[in-house]
Formats: C-alpha cells, structure tokens, sequence
C-alpha cells in the first residue's frame, strides 16, 4: 500500500481521492478548528494543528505528499541577487515566513517519492509571476522533476474551476528522464447543474427580497459602467461558476432560478456535491462554515484522476528502480533510508 500525508488538508478532499487509488492516509495536518470538525467526522482522526510548529523529523516517513497550501505574499525585500544564485540562503529567505516554506522543509527532510500541490490558478501570475519563479526553482533545487498544469475541473463537475496542480517525482531516486502527463481519465457524460440539486430544499435558502432587489441593482450599476460584475444565476442545464468561500455572504456567483419566487442559494449538500464529495460526507458544521469550507475544497473526482496517474507512476518507477538493481546499475547511495535525510545534495535549508 502506498503512504501519504495531508498538509493544509481542510476537510479532507485529497485524501479521499488518494485512498480511493489505495493510499494510506499516516500524517494529517489542518489549524482550522471548523474543518478539524469536519475532518474528524469524516475520518475518524483530528489533523494535527498548527504546521509551524511541527517538526519536520516527527512527520511519518510516507511515498507522497499531499498539499493544497494557501497562497501567501512571497517577499523578496532584502534578498540579493548574489544569494539567490547561491540557491541556500537566498531561496531560504524567500520562501521563510511562508506555507510553503512548511511544504519545502518537509520534502527537504522526507523525501518523498512524489508530491502534489495544488493552489489557485492566479498563483503563476502573483506579483508579477515572481511567486511561481520562486516555488519553481525550490522544487528543482530540491531536485525534482516538476509538471505543472492548469485544470478545469467542470469535465468531472457541473463547475467552472480552475486550480494549478503541481506533481513532483524525486530525481534522487529516479534520475532525471522521468516523463508525466495529465491524461485524465474522464467521464463520458458531463454533469449539468440540475444532476446536483435537492429535490427538496427549506425556503431559508430562498433570497430576500431586499437582498435579491440589492443584488438585481448592483449588477444593473456595473453593467451600465461595462465592468462584469454581476450575480450568476445558472442555466440548469449547464455549469455553475466557481464556488468561492464568500459563498455564505450572499451566494451571488452561484443562484439557483426557483419558478415564481425569488433565487435561491445552493444547499451545503448541493455544494458538497457541486465539489464531487462522496454522498455520504458528513457536514456536522454551520451553514456558513460549510459554505466556507466547500468553497476552500478541491473538486474531489478531479484529484482522484490525478491521484491515479501519480500512484501508477510511481509503482512504474520503482519497477524500473528494480530492475536497474537487477542490472547491477543502481547505485544504493542515491537513495539510502527512505526518509532521505542522509542526502540532502542541494538542500535549500
């Protein structure tokens, strides 16, 4: 069985799609107390909190790791052009303060066969694509393969979501011809908005009046000033736009038309659904706090299909790790104790 930890985990929508292509879940990390509820219902074990104050030396040994790290301002103030060539202290700097600082510690220390991150799409062009300049060159001082790609996850889901995936294999361990591709395996028939809705839904989830005639208003002065800003009010028989986790402020990006009345907002259900969760995820949380944490969530089948080339992957490479052994032309020293601790090569911390 393969192994693999859940950083930044939320309420877990990684790990479902790893252990539906038969990981084991031993390490599970996650601050915010709302999701650890949520978490814990689902799963049975509370994520430990606060990343910042794991040790990296604690964390189980694991194959893959798994991270959906929010996306915080990287600085480069004070780093000198000297030191980043230096590619210690210079990518040290730049990346200390952050999350993925955390994520770059712990593959530092680890080494894991693989990672997958995941974040929003405007993550390549945050401050002028000097972020994405940044994580791309840890990683590969790291010495990973990287592939990055942007993915829609409405082939899976009746939803417009773009995310940045990032799939990693160790070169240590595998060498650098390493080849991957996003081929999914996608579903023959695309879900439309109405394949998710509740047949019965309480008349709380209906618009008021005052804030229906607001939002009508707000979009009427927008569009008079050509910008697009508006509410989404759905064809039922297509997809919805991105669920955001301003959701429960208003649900003005995704509304449900009701005949002679008002819009309504999605249902927390319809929202665990619009994200491709399983029927039976349990929502033991507020309505605002589900909202939230929907809309912070990955589209679960999407990861599933990625998860399922990670995994095939990496039984390819070690098959081919194998036979080079066989051949007598493996060299143990490239990957001696899993963790990798003892091989640190170009380590940037």
């Amino acid at each position: 069985m393969i192994s693999f930890i859940d950083l930044f985990a939320g309420i877990g929508g990684m790990r479902i799609a790893f252990e539906k292509n038969g990981g084991e879940c031993v390490f599970s990390c996650e601050w915010d107390k709302y999701c650890q509820i949520t978490y814990e219902e689902n799963f049975g074990e509370v994520p430990v909190g606060d990343i910042k104050q794991v040790d990296e030396k604690d964390i189980p040994d694991h194959d893959i790791l798994v991270a959906g790290f929010p996306c915080q301002p990287f600085s480069i103030a004070g780093v000198s052009k000297k030191n980043s060539l230096g590619r210690v202290t210079g990518f040290l700097d730049k990346t200390q303060g952050t999350l993925f600082f955390d994520v770059v510690r712990i593959i530092n220390e680890k080494r894991p066969k693989a990672f997958l991150l995941e974040n929003v799409k405007n993550l390549k062009s945050h401050d002028k694509g000097r972020t994405w300049a940044i994580i791309m060159e840890a990683l590969d001082v790291l010495d990973y393969e990287v592939f990055p790609s942007v993915l829609d996850g409405q082939d899976f889901v009746p939803q417009h979501r773009e995310r940045v995936f990032i799939v990693g294999f160790d070169r240590k361990r595998y060498g650098k011809e390493i080849t991957f591709s996003y081929d999914l395996d996608k579903p023959d028939t695309k879900l439309a908005i109405k394949n998710i809705l509740e047949k019965k839904v309480d008349p709380k989830y209906t618009l008021s009046d005052k804030l229906w005639q607001y939002l009508q208003d707000y979009a009427a002065k927008h569009k008079a000033k050509g910008n697009g800003f508006g509410f989404g009010l759905v064809n039922p028989d297509g997809v919805a736009r991105t669920l955001s986790a301003r959701y429960y402020k208003d649900g003005s990006e995704i509304l449900i038309p009701q005949k002679d009345s008002n819009p309504r907002r999605l249902t927390p259900k319809e929202c665990s659904r619009l994200q491709g969760f399983p029927e039976d995820f349990k929502i033991p949380v507020s309505d605002t706090q589900a909202y939230r944490q929907f809309g912070n969530s990955v589209v679960v089948p999407l990861v599933t299909a990625i998860a399922e080339i990670i995994v095939a992957k990496v039984a390819s490479l070690e098959q081919n790790v194998l036979r080079s052994k066989g051949r007598g032309e493996y060299d143990d020293s490239s990957t001696e104790g899993d963790s990798g601790s003892e091989h640190r090569g170009n380590s940037i911390l």
